[in-house]
């Protein structure tokens, strides 16, 4: 059987793209549900788009493991954000690389490395695809090299007793679970973009996992790292925790393919969950849920999941039409039964006025509803595009005493540069200190000029976190589209040590130009 291909634009593969008469349907319940939306429109084909002439070749020693083939190229060229999914609906690949390089060994990486610096090239690693923060897309004049590292997958060893896994940086989420789960275990990472994203690439970006709380970022799950940079191999020691100067492994995790290629970590794993409790509650105010979610962030009860809805959020994925805020909450243990968990968990949410009853290893409908809803949204947003509407998300982090005043200022920002349309918002993570708050954004897209329209709502949202004194990213990464706030929001000798360790590591800066630093900023 043929491989299966990833659509040469939006998400998922070939064989998943709707048939027209689908989407034609689906326009007119857009239309119904959100007030707005458009006739469809195809996107160009693959034999259409606008893409330039490779201006690399591979030498004899790689050509093998190389490739300039359109699909190939158009696939690497563009992440997953709406601008790009909006540039490769309407067949705009003018910045894909000129070359995709397949490695299948460290050896293969360092081979590479050495040509795109006696070629004069610049190099991308590339996991999954799936950033949203243009973290993989070529922006800049040079020759680019896409080094795709999905051929380096494999669980290569287990330590049970340590409940470790050294894995190759390639391995894709479903993959890699799969390999572990003939022994009971899990790495416990399940970001948004599971489907389709690398160990490698959480690691580069500091991913966040599906979970609300406990060890859900891709941080508190490495071990060790190894990586290939242009000055040679970088490989932290294996320990459950050191206090010997700044961590190695720190500097790789969130790096974003700037000062060298991740081929493998040693990540801590868990055993497999086997009880589960989970609760929908709800809320008459997104303030009072709020309240709710800080008191239950700061008991220590430590939910797996604790997801608060605006009534927005709630209607808009079916999980409430009740016109009340949704408290997604949740318990998972490999060792005990969680009646107390939840049990206590729900006297604090009655406390602020949450209705809601738990249930044992089966959720409720609203919440079944948001999960599935959850899991749809990136197949939904090309149907969306199509259909003439405006999708995009961004998240930030705030603290609790900032809260309530910072989550409405970014979202009046927001209302007032689209004109029309909604904005969302849901906590997707939370802490003791503070929590994640996710904004959803849908309005009629002013087609034909989509990308001036993105970039305005874009600029609106990031500097309405600026100023309210969010991050700029909470686990969406930096790339390209977070760079001016990203510079604004970093203490400046912190920048200029991470220019001079580029500096080390990279002396050519052959690695993911323009994305978390500069040469001269």
């Amino acid at each position: 059987m043929a491989a299966r291909r990833l659509k040469h634009w939006g998400w998922g593969f070939e064989d998943q793209h709707p048939a027209w008469e689908d989407i034609v349907s689906a326009s007119e319940g857009i239309r119904a549900h959100l007030g707005f939306g458009e006739t469809p429109e195809r996107p160009v084909p693959l034999e259409e788009v606008r893409m330039p002439e490779p201006r690399l070749e591979a030498p004899p020693g790689i050509a093998a493991i190389c490739s300039t083939d359109r699909h190939d190229r158009a696939v690497h060229a563009l992440g997953k954000a709406y601008r790009d999914i909006v540039r490769g609906f309407r067949g705009d690949y003018s910045s894909a690389p000129d070359v995709v390089a397949h490695p299948r060994s460290e050896e293969d990486v360092e081979r590479v490395l050495a040509w795109c610096a006696d070629a004069g090239a610049k190099a991308i690693p590339f996991g999954g695809g799936t950033s949203v923060v243009g973290g993989i897309e070529p922006r800049f004049d040079e020759p680019a090299v896409s080094l795709d590292l999905k051929a380096l997958d494999r669980v290569l060893e287990v330590d049970e007793r340590s409940r470790a896994a050294r894995i190759q940086a390639g391995a894709l989420g479903p993959g890699l679970e799969d390999q572990l789960r003939e022994r009971g275990l899990t790495l416990r990472h399940f970001p948004q973009t599971f489907e389709y994203s690398t160990l490698g690439g959480w690691v580069a970006t500091r991913a966040g996992g599906h979970f609300a709380t406990g060890l859900t970022h891709i941080d508190d799950l490495v071990e060790s790292v190894r990586a290939i940079t242009p000055a040679g191999t970088w490989e932290s020691r294996r320990l459950p925790g050191s206090g010997a100067g700044p961590s190695p492994d720190r500097m790789l995790i969130g790096s974003e393919g700037t000062l060298g290629v991740i081929t493998e970590a040693w990540v801590r794993l868990q055993e497999r969950p086997v009880h589960k409790a989970s609760a929908g509650v709800e809320f008459e105010t997104f303030a009072s849920g709020a309240e709710a979610v800080r008191a239950l962030s700061q008991s220590g009860l430590q939910p797996s999941n604790c997801r608060l809805l605006d009534a927005g959020e709630a209607a808009l994925t079916g999980a409430s039409q009740s016109g009340n805020a949704l408290l997604v909450l949740g318990f998972e243990s490999a060792d005990h039964p969680l009646g107390p968990w939840i049990e206590r968990a729900l006297e604090l949410c009655r406390d602020h006025g949450g209705v809601g009853e738990a249930t044992e290893a089966k959720s409720g409908e609203g919440v079944s509803a948001w999960r599935g809803a959850f899991l749809q949204a990136p197949y939904l947003r090309d149907t969306l595009v199509a259909c003439g509407v405006l999708s995009e998300t961004f998240e930030t982090a705030i603290t609790w005493d900032r809260f309530g005043a910072f989550v409405e200022s970014v979202r009046g920002a927001v209302l007032e540069a689209l004109g029309e349309g909604q904005v969302t918002c849901r906590l997707t993570h939370v802490y003791p200190d503070g929590a994640a708050p996710y904004f959803t954004v849908l309005a009629p897209a002013r087609r034909g000029s989509e990308l001036e329209q993105w970039q305005e709502v874009k600029a609106a949202a990031s500097e309405a976190i600026e100023a309210g004194g969010g991050t700029i990213t909470h686990h969406h990464a930096v790339g390209r589209d977070h760079r001016p706030w990203y510079d604004r929001q970093r203490p400046e000798p912190f920048a200029g040590a991470l220019r001079a360790a580029k500096s080390a590591v990279d002396p050519e800066w052959l690695l993911n130009p323009g994305v978390l630093i500069d040469r001269g900023s």
